[in-house]
This record gives C-alpha cells, structure tokens and sequence, in this order.
C-alpha cells in the first residue's frame, strides 16, 4: 500500500468527534545522527487551518521548512519542542532518550488530552496515545512536530558548527555522511559526538 505524502486532519478529526479536544502531533529529528541532541517537536494544529506545505521535513528543502516553521508557530493552538542532550544519549542510550525529548516537548504544552505519536507509543504515558507508523507522511499534527523538531535541531546544529568547525555540522547536522565520517577520522571526536556508537570504537575510527 503506498502512502500519500500529503498529510490530513483525518485521525485528528475522528478523535475531535470522539470528545478529544487537544490533540498534540510528536516526532523527533536527529534519531540516527552520529552527533548532537535528539529533539522533538509537539504542535497542537486548528483542524480547519488551510495552512498547505506541511509534510514529513525530510521531504522538504531547508528554507521550505524555515518558511513553515513560522508559520507552524504561528497558527498552532500550541507548540512546543523538547530535546535530550548528548550527555543524556550516552546515560541512558537513543531510545530512552528519544523517548524524553517526546516527553519533555508534550508537557511543555499546558492542555493535551490525546497524543499522536510518530512510529513509536510512550512508554509511563498517561494520557491517551496511538503510534502511527509513517505518522510524519500521514498525519497532519504529526508532520507540523517533525517540521518544528528538524528546525529546531538543524539551528543548534549551526551554532555547533561554530565552536566545531572542523566537522561541518552546519551541512550535515550530525548525521553520518562520508564527510563527517572522514572528519571524524581526520580530527578525532569533538565534544557533541555521541562516544557509545560504533562509530568511534577504536577499530573504527
């Protein structure tokens, strides 16, 4: 079956018509990347909101989703992002902590009564919630999470590339391109890199 990659209102709809009133979409940018904070974006969007664009952000070039993050924040009912640091990456590893960014940004909105989750559920969640595999291509609520994670993320990522010029963070954001992995090789890890991927075990480096 393909999948559209034109997200709608249709799962936030047959909620509203449920009794949910505070829908909240979630996704998470910078899961596979070899650097940097994983972060999550969490954005509860006005169903009759004509706002067209939103999609999945990997399907989007860097300014189309520049462009829809401000207009993201500035029609959603509420958003917000959360993040886990590399420090918390390493604690408790990328899962975990994917799951506390998702966690940190949903609570960081002050009213959600149900949760729409991109791929995964949230373990110790309270509130209502449903994993929808491909939610970012699907799901409206969920695509406008995933703009407002990768924007945010790719703008830390940026100011990363200043202190760390070496790596070109502002190209790649972290993630493992050949040229990051060669800069890896060529400058040891910095200070961002997460040390417990196999990546920097001593036989690969």
């Amino acid at each position: 079956m393909s999948i559209s990659n034109t997200p709608t209102f249709k799962i936030e709809r047959e909620l509203r018509e449920q009794g949910y009133k505070w829908i909240v979409g979630v996704d998470e940018a910078g899961c596979g990347a070899l650097a940097g904070p994983v972060v999550a974006g969490a954005v509860i969007f006005p169903l009759d909101s004509d706002l067209e664009g939103i999609k999945d952000s990997k399907l989007l070039s860097e300014k189309a989703r520049e462009d829809l993050y401000e207009e993201v924040t500035e029609r959603a009912v509420s958003w917000a992002s959360g993040q886990a640091s590399v420090e918390e990456i390493e604690e408790i590893g990328i899962r975990p902590a994917t799951y506390l960014a998702m966690m940190r940004a949903i609570e960081a909105i002050e009213q959600v009564d149900y949760v729409l989750v991109d791929a995964w559920t949230l373990p110790n969640m309270k509130l209502p919630q449903r994993g929808i595999i491909k939610g970012d291509r699907t799901v409206k609520s969920i695509a406008a999470g995933s703009i407002i994670a990768k924007v945010t993320r790719d703008r830390q990522m940026r100011e990363h590339a200043q202190t760390y010029p070496a790596y070109g963070f502002e190209v790649h954001k972290g993630y493992g391109t050949a040229v990051h992995r060669q800069a890896i090789k060529d400058h040891g890890p910095c200070g961002i890199h997460r040390l417990s991927y196999k990546t920097f075990h001593p036989t690969l480096v």
